[in-house]
């Protein structure tokens, strides 16, 4: 063979071993180089390439360094592995270099620049490589533009990314799936769906990444009929049997509610992977149907599919229950067996799962055992301990998690707040509103909503109405904490206000909302406005009514002593009265001294909740207003011959920064 025949095949060679990553196929044919003698500068870029493109970079620098012409393809050779291989910072510094070298940059240089910003979310650098990109005249070019437009994406920028695509002569495939992906990864679903309509008006076709990327759009926003429109499309385009298509289909109408439509993809596809195994296992799971998805994880294991970290995941936060608790068990030993107890997400699913399921001691146990400088397994702590009412030991422990210099994010604020809020203390409240706000997490809307909470319980009424005014976006979730909070300090003016605003502002109201508003006329002596609300519901909303409203309005009633009425109400009932309302007119009857409805109304509650002793106190104080008092005290012994004993009350102050609780009898 000659020598310049022989030097073509070893760069092909070469270059097909950095294509596939192959480092050991490489270095055999490094040696071959080196067994011919031949010393040509194609073949030290070549070598330069290949080890650059495995992550070999101390070896693609050495050749580097001895090489004798150092052309603009090989120093982006050199960017192109720093910024592939887990070294960012290096690629800049090589840019640097390369400027000081008097070496330009090309179409080719800047793709990897703004993809090595897009990994340390360097916007800094990310906007000054664009610059020199405008500069030197590639900004338009499609290449270095739709790099451009993915770093903006990743970095947060959406109006720049937006600015960017607006003034593009050209707009490929490629432009487009990246602004729709980009839109939904930072959390704009809808954007997303926009940008999928206009990308349609266009003569651009659409592609299977299209399709991946719009399809979560879908599932974040239930938007099944958008989806359907998409499958429809996908199926004539010829799409349908590529799997990641699939998956996201399945994905999509799991999330939509509609398993069966899922389920009948997954079964007719003639190949599955993982992906396709834990999108249906994680419909289940979201539709409470853990037996199904229990069953299907049994399938997977039979068909030799791997479960990965996130179908444990799926899975175990499906146990959480009680009642599927030993399930839960049972795949913590199973990721055991199998390597992925350790893995991040499963650490965080299982402590999340035993806290949930009321085994404390087994969750705080595994969170100590975790690698304690992650956020993730903090949340689930902290979440965990929350929801068991313990609000003290949650504040500790974000306390603590602040000690230890692990960054909260937006998650473990949004679970810690309701802790704050529950134990009243105002001071700790402003001092958690001070952490936010130098932190940077105070605008988010969430975080907001949960300082008014905050705030509401903690009696700063004032403080809390002057977060809620300065909020310069406000959800139903929002304005149903400021009218609860009003309400529960008895302004129930103030409260139906406020309600009144939120319907004139265009925004519905749902249950929660209702619940809200009928229970802040209440206490505060509202009558006839909370029984227009009611109506009002009744004729706009009567999809949202539950028993809870239900509860509320004969509590309105009871309260304002037309027990009758209340009673009435409840008889008209469209479903089975429960516990709450049969309450509500045990309380009214208990103020009013109406003993043939309180028997009624306490027999239901005894039936339904045997063991609550409020019911039985309630009564007795019934008997006594009535001046019954061997009824009275029948009662109280009958209590007593059962074992139940009214829990105590309890107080609680500050000592020394130190939360303490005095029960009531204690002494």
């Amino acid at each position: 063979m000659t020598r310049p025949s022989l030097s073509h095949s070893l760069i092909s060679l070469l270059r097909k071993a950095g294509e596939a990553r192959n480092l050991s196929s490489g270095k055999q044919v490094h040696a071959n180089v080196i067994v011919s003698g031949l010393h040509l500068d194609a073949l030290d870029v070549a070598l330069t390439a290949m080890y650059a493109l495995c992550g070999d970079m101390i070896v693609a620098e050495t050749l580097f360094e001895k090489m004798g012409t150092k052309n603009s393809y090989a120093w982006n050779c050199m960017i192109r592995g720093y910024a592939t291989n887990g070294h960012p910072r290096k690629a800049f510094l090589w840019y640097e270099r390369m400027n000081c070298e008097g070496i330009p940059a090309d179409n080719f240089t800047y793709p990897f620049l703004f993809k090595a910003s897009s990994c340390l979310s360097a916007i800094k650098e990310g906007r000054k490589f664009h610059l020199d990109a405008r500069n030197d005249g590639y900004e338009l070019n499609p290449i270095v533009a739709n790099s451009i437009l993915d770093m903006y994406m990743k970095c947060g920028c959406l109006s720049d990314a937006r600015q960017l695509f607006d003034t593009m002569p050209v707009r490929t495939v490629v432009s487009w799936n990246t602004m729709i992906s980009g839109y939904f990864q930072n959390g704009h679903s809808e954007e997303a769906l926009m940008m999928y309509d206009l990308m349609k008006d266009t003569a651009v076709d659409c592609d299977a990444v299209t399709f991946v990327g719009v399809l979560p759009a879908c599932s974040q926003l239930q938007n099944l009929q958008k989806g359907k429109e998409i499958h429809e499309l996908v199926d004539s385009l010829g799409l349908a049997n590529v799997l990641s298509v699939k998956n996201c289909l399945i994905d999509m109408y799991a999330k939509c509610g509609c398993l069966k439509d899922a389920r009948h993809i997954f079964d007719a596809m003639p190949k599955r992977d993982v992906v396709s195994w834990t999108a249906l296992i994680d419909g289940y799971v979201q539709k409470g149907e853990i037996d199904n998805a229990l069953s299907l994880f049994c399938e997977m294991q039979i068909s030799n599919v791997r479960p990965n970290s996130l179908t444990l995941s799926c899975l175990l936060s499906g146990c959480a229950s009680a009642s599927f608790s030993n399930y839960g068990k049972c795949i913590h030993g199973f990721s055991v067996r199998n390597g992925l107890h350790s893995d991040v997400f499963v650490e965080t699913a299982l402590i999340d799962m035993y806290l949930k399921s009321g085994n404390l001691d087994v969750g705080h146990r595994l969170f100590m055992n975790t690698s304690r400088r992650r956020t993730v397994p903090w949340n689930a702590i902290i979440g965990g301990y929350a929801q068991n009412g313990l609000a003290t030991e949650a504040v500790a422990l974000f306390k603590q998690m602040l000690l230890e210099k692990v960054d909260p994010d937006r998650a473990t604020v949004v679970s810690v707040l309701p802790s704050y809020a529950s134990i009243a203390d105002l001071k700790q409240g402003e001092n958690m509103h001070c952490h936010l706000i130098k932190t940077g997490f105070s605008s988010a809307m969430e975080i907001s909503t949960g300082l008014i909470d905050v705030y509401m319980k903690g009696g700063s009424l004032d403080s809390a109405r002057m977060l809620f005014d300065g909020m310069s976006k406000r959800d139903v979730v929002a304005w149903s904490a400021i009218i609860s909070g009003y309400g529960m300090h008895g302004d129930g003016q103030a409260a139906v206000c406020l309600f009144n605003q939120m319907i004139e502002s265009g925004l519905d109201p749902n249950k929660i909302t209702f619940t809200s508003i009928i229970q802040a006329c209440s206490h505060g002596g509202l009558l006839e406005e909370g029984l227009d609300i009611f109506r009002f519901m009744m004729k706009n909303y009567d999809r949202e009514l539950t028993a809870d409203h239900y509860a509320c309005v004969v509590d309105l009633l009871a309260r304002a002593g037309r027990l009758e009425e209340a009673h009435e109400l409840i008889r008209g009932m469209p479903f089975s009265p429960n516990y709450a309302v049969w309450g509500a007119l045990l309380g009214g009857c208990s103020l009013y001294g109406d003993v043939e409805l309180g028997e009624l109304a306490a027999n239901h509650l005894f039936q339904m909740e045997p063991e609550n002793t409020g019911n039985y106190v309630l009564l007795s104080n019934v008997y006594a207003a009535a001046g019954r008092w061997e009824d009275a005290e029948r009662l109280r012994g009958l209590m007593r011959e059962r074992g139940l004993r009214k829990t105590p009350g309890c107080s609680m102050i500050e000592l020394k920064r130190n939360i303490a609780c005095q029960v009531a009898n204690e002494y």
